[in-house]
């Protein structure tokens, strides 16, 4: 980021150099653009999860409208004491207060845990677009380590030993494994055996995972999503959040999940530093709502479960289409994304001067009016993309709330009849991918 010469700005180079605003985000702006322009886009590039808030939650925050002073810094030992008792009651993990940790967000703990600690981190890739830059904004190398696709990018422990031995040739000093399960782009979770080899592998080389479980609560598959912590709670620190199953994204609320013991006394004093420095505390109202969004209310229990099964619906349509025309893509396990890849069509794309799946993301976007995000914003060479269903339908709040109400009513009526702009975006993929030939 080059500085103008008479500019009083000098800008850090090492933490910024080849760094750009998150792909996510752009592709929204891209998005209202064009929409601007008079386009009508199908938007399958932003993941925000658009359904109504569980109306206890809304009248906490309500009520506690006025609270207005500086809270504690890691959080209100109340509301740190429901978030441990939840994460036991859905995730049966034995958690006390002192291992909970909140901040504005699970993306500012993220960072603050790169602050706080130290060495590179190895990355299994493909990969939500922000961890590569926020451990270059905390000066931390990143060792991506691709995973194999024809595997369903389930996590290798052979190829991340390779990666480890191979950055410690390079006088790389691995410290930190980050994890994503259930995935952001790829929709999918790592089931108990992956985790459980990956906690030996991280076991026996002394590494802290950092297993970012934001879309843990939205899980729509048979077996839920398993939680590193109940294989390596050593060695594991758990990130969560209301934004994904409560529809909270701008309420920015996010939860760290400490080791027991010394180890995460430790790293919770040094996380208060950091956020001392940063954030002071999450502010007041948000935290008392959130003592809500966390209590053993049966409503939003049932509320929770209702979101993911929709989530879990909607996501299905997408997936049908690609299943019927090959496009080999990881079955969604939770959440809204899937992540086709049209390898197989290298060829033929190629012939429409597509060769990288950014050209591929604006091909669909140009032809097609459908907005995606490319592979290569998650560290993926292939010809992938990242679409997600969660705009599609809800992109207004009243949108939101109608299928919401829909699904409970008649859940096979609102799917088929309820989703026009969902159905729209089935048959134009379908068209798409019919075009390029067997």
């Amino acid at each position: 980021m080059p500085a103008d010469s008479q500019s009083p700005f000098r800008f850090a180079s090492a933490s910024l150099a080849g760094l750009q605003p998150s792909a996510t985000l752009h592709i929204n702006e891209r998005v209202q653009a064009l929409r601007a322009a008079g386009r009508d886009v199908l938007h399958l590039g932003f993941g925000e999860s658009r359904f109504p808030v569980p109306a206890a939650v809304v009248a906490a925050l309500r009520e506690h409208a006025e609270e207005r002073s500086y809270l504690p810094v890691l959080g209100l030992p109340e509301l740190r004491a429901a978030i441990a008792a939840f994460y036991g009651r859905h995730f049966g993990l034995a958690v006390a207060a002192e291992q909970v940790v909140i901040g504005p967000g699970s993306k500012a703990l993220l960072l603050a845990l790169a602050l706080a600690t130290d060495g590179a981190v190895l990355l299994p890739t493909p990969a939500w677009v922000s961890y590569a830059p926020q451990a270059q904004l905390a000066r931390r190398s990143v060792v991506p380590v691709p995973m194999d696709p024809a595997a369903g990018y389930a996590l290798d422990p052979e190829r991340l030993q390779h990666a480890l031995q191979k950055a410690a040739a390079n006088w790389q000093r691995p410290e930190m494994l980050l994890l994503n399960t259930p995935s952001n782009p790829l929709g999918s979770a790592q089931n108990a055996d992956a985790l459980q080899a990956c906690a030996e592998f991280a076991r026996r080389n002394r590494l802290m995972v950092v297993s970012d479980e934001i879309y843990s609560l939205t899980a729509h598959n048979a077996r839920g999503a398993a939680s590193m912590a109940a294989h390596y709670p050593e060695g594991t620190v758990v990130t969560g959040g209301l934004s994904k199953h409560l529809s909270l994204g701008g309420w920015r609320f996010g939860v760290a999940i400490l080791p027991p013991g010394a180890a995460g006394r430790e790293l919770a004093a040094a996380l208060q530093i950091v956020a001392g420095e940063i954030w002071s505390c999450v502010a007041a109202p948000v935290q008392h709502a959130a003592l809500a969004a966390y209590g053993a209310d049966p409503a939003i229990a049932q509320h929770i479960a209702q979101s993911a099964r929709l989530h879990g619906a909607r996501t299905r349509v997408l997936h049908s289409v690609l299943q019927e025309f090959g496009v080999p893509c990881p079955l969604p396990d939770a959440g809204f994304y899937l992540y086709p890849n049209f390898e197989r069509w290298r060829a033929v794309l190629a012939q429409r001067n597509v060769h990288t799946s950014a050209q591929l993301a604006a091909h669909l976007l140009e032809k097609y009016a459908i907005a995606t995000l490319p592979g290569s914003a998650f560290h993926d060479d292939a010809l992938t993309l990242r679409l997600s269903s969660s705009y599609l339908d809800t992109e207004l709040a009243a949108g939101g709330a109608q299928v919401f109400a829909e699904f409970a009513r008649d859940a096979d009526d609102c799917i088929s009849r309820g989703h026009p702009r969902l159905q729209r975006a089935a048959s134009t993929l379908a068209e798409f991918i019919s075009g390029l030939g067997s």
